[in-house]
């Protein structure tokens, strides 16, 4: 049953074989890899008019040299990752660039930073785009939290299904987004050039304003500057590229960077010509939608595609978040589970960590995660700062043809990233210190699994492994919990092995049950020595445990092997094993890793 199920909703397996069918060109690329950075669009002026209104409205002139401070900014990211992508082909972006030019703790911080980062990208994105949905329709909000929920289990069944599937879905809701900011932004210039705007809603560009400072405009860029969040993703994600990966990853950043520098000049300038001042009511997209065409078509058109595309944002953590494990997996740093394909092709381990750890987020803050947003946004800076540094060192030290020129490049990124992420620090302390904590504790963390790897990998290792003590003799333990047919065959099995002693271990619960069942077993098994525990307790895991301990201890002086052997009956409906082997289980749990214990189960079948 839960095979059929999850056969209809993630689809056949698919061949190892047709993983270049699960390539990504450019067209789905772009909207896959860029919904993150275009939907930022939607609150990334807002985020500069926000930090100006605290002094006046005739500050709103400075959001045109803030834009396009930030527009400066835009095309250093993009040039930089433009030269990643071509260094560093397979992917990784921020962590592979640190951690080969900086060092193996700059690069964990940049990966920790952005795995954190996609994880919030998914939990702030739908919780606005639900926010959006519930606006619309006041009676659902008390319902915020299972709509998120809902929605992040939607898409990331979506994306179990195969990139390539998810983004022929999630293609149509971008592109429309885009289709219909180029529809307003057109329009709204077209008004301003016909004289239909007047010119009095905004205060001239140069206007003396009472009270402006230059930390005032410093924090107004860093918040516009969360606009940029999401631009890394594509040179993280280069191997869901069709062949040549390097050059479509490339275009597609390109497509990437253009789209978002019209988009974001567009509405800046609107919001600054339309005298726009931001409220909680309503964002300032719709307030340039609603000055622009009423409330008709076009502006529930606009709306439902900003709503659409704050959800999909999410799906450019689900397309860089399991590239990015993968690089740390493959270095040892998480679990090497993140490197499994699944079913359809894709890292479905990270997908899933990604939607539940996304899940417990937006339950933990109940779906109001907005006072996460600087948290996010400096969880994007501090790997664009370190990439950017890492990517001036490579060229020092290399210099390969025109270097100076990509020196330069990377030197203006590297600068002004540095300077947004300190500008956040600073003015925004109070919303970003836990980043000081749980960094520190990532980077510890992937320290400590790399070193169980290689503790496991020495005593793995042939060439530095002590040599194998020589077995002499075998001997087994077989859990019973009666005398039944299923106990009969593993006897049997245990005998075609061939040990020196079986040893049949039954756990009492008291000493009536003790007697019967040494009585019991004399009449059916005499030649099998049978050892009864007496657990007035009622536990059956600590008085075995401490049995095989014993046994173990006295085997090991005389370089015996100890094997657990338990019995277990699947029935013919094998979803009524865990009903059955409750016992077993747990026995197995408990044994499986232990050292110089092999535990074997023997499943066996009733017969009509």
């Amino acid at each position: 049953m839960l095979s059929a199920v999850k056969r209809f909703l993630i689809g056949r397996p698919l061949k190892s074989g047709q993983l270049g069918e699960q390539k990504l060109n450019k067209t789905k690329a772009l909207a896959i890899l860029s919904s993150d950075a275009l939907s930022s669009v939607a609150y990334g002026p807002e985020q500069i008019l926000l930090v100006l209104v605290t002094v006046s409205a005739v500050a709103f002139w400075y959001t045109i040299p803030i834009g396009i401070g930030i527009l400066i900014l835009l095309l250093a990211l993009i040039l930089s990752y433009r030269q990643i992508i071509f260094a560093y082909p397979h992917g990784g972006g921020a962590y592979v660039v640190s951690k080969k030019n900086l060092g193996i703790n700059p690069g964990l911080i940049a990966g920790g930073s952005l795995l954190v980062d996609y994880i919030l990208t998914v939990a702030v994105s739908v919780s606005s785009g639900t926010d959006a949905i519930t606006s619309a329709f006041p009676g659902l909000h008390p319902y915020n939290v299972v709509i998120a929920c809902a929605l992040v289990v939607l898409i990331t069944i979506l994306n179990l299904r195969g990139i390539t599937e998810s983004a022929s879905i999630l293609a149509y809701p971008v592109y429309l987004f885009v289709l219909a900011l180029f529809i307003l932004i057109g329009v709204g210039l077209y008004k301003i050039a016909t004289g239909q705007v007047p010119p009095t809603l905004h205060a001239p560009i140069g206007t003396p304003v009472a009270g402006i400072s230059l930390f005032l405009l410093l924090r107004a860029f860093a918040s516009g500057s969360s606009a940029l969040t999401g631009v890394e993703a594509i040179s993280n994600a280069i191997p869901n590229f069709r062949d040549p990966a390097p050059n479509n990853a490339s275009k597609t950043l390109m497509a990437m960077g253009t789209l978002l520098a019209i988009l974001f000049a567009g509405i800046v300038f609107l919001a600054y010509y339309y005298g726009i001042v931001p409220n909680a009511k309503e964002t300032v997209v719709s307030q340039i939608a609603s000055t622009t065409f009423g409330r008709s078509f076009l502006y529930y058109f606009i709306q439902a595609t900003t709503a659409l595309i704050l959800v999909l944002a999410a799906n450019t953590g689900y397309s860089a978040f399991p590239l990015l494990a993968v690089n740390l997996a493959k270095d040892k740093y998480i679990a090497r589970m993140f490197t499994v394909r699944g079913d359809r092709l894709g890292y479905s381990n990270g997908i899933m960590f990604l939607a539940t750890a996304s899940i417990i987020l937006i339950i933990a803050f109940k779906g109001r995660t907005e006072h996460l947003i600087p948290l996010y946004a400096v969880g994007v800076f501090i790997p664009f700062t370190l990439a950017q540094t890492g990517m001036l060192v490579k060229w020092m030290r290399e210099k390969p043809k025109g270097w100076l020129g990509k020196l330069i490049i990377n030197f203006v990124g590297a600068l002004i990233s540095f300077t947004v992420m300190m500008i956040f620090f600073i003015t925004k302390f109070g919303q970003v210190w836990p980043v000081l904590i749980f960094l520190p504790l990532i980077v510890y963390i992937f320290h400590a699994v790399k070193r169980h790897y290689e503790a496991v990998g020495d005593q793995l290792r042939i060439t530095t492994c002590e040599p194998a003590v020589p077995v002499e003799g075998n001997v087994m333990i077989v859990p019973v919990a009666g005398i039944t047919h299923v106990v009969e065959n593993s006897l049997n099995y245990a005998k075609s092995l061939s040990p020196d002693q079986i040893i049949a271990v039954y756990v009492a619960y008291d000493r009536e049950s003790e007697r019967k069942m040494e009585e019991k077993w004399k009449q059916w098994q005499p030649d099998i020595r049978l050892v009864t525990l007496l657990s007035p307790y009622r536990s059956i895991i600590q008085p075995l445990t401490k049995f095989v301990d014993t046994v173990e201890y006295k085997a090991s002086e005389s370089h015996y092997r100890v094997t657990v052997l338990i019995p277990q009956f699947i029935p013919k409906k094998s979803w009524h094993n865990i009903l059955h082997n409750q016992s077993s289980l747990l026995i197995r749990a408990f044994l499986l890793y232990r050292k110089n214990i092999i535990v074997t189960t023997v499943p066996y079948h009733l017969k009509k």
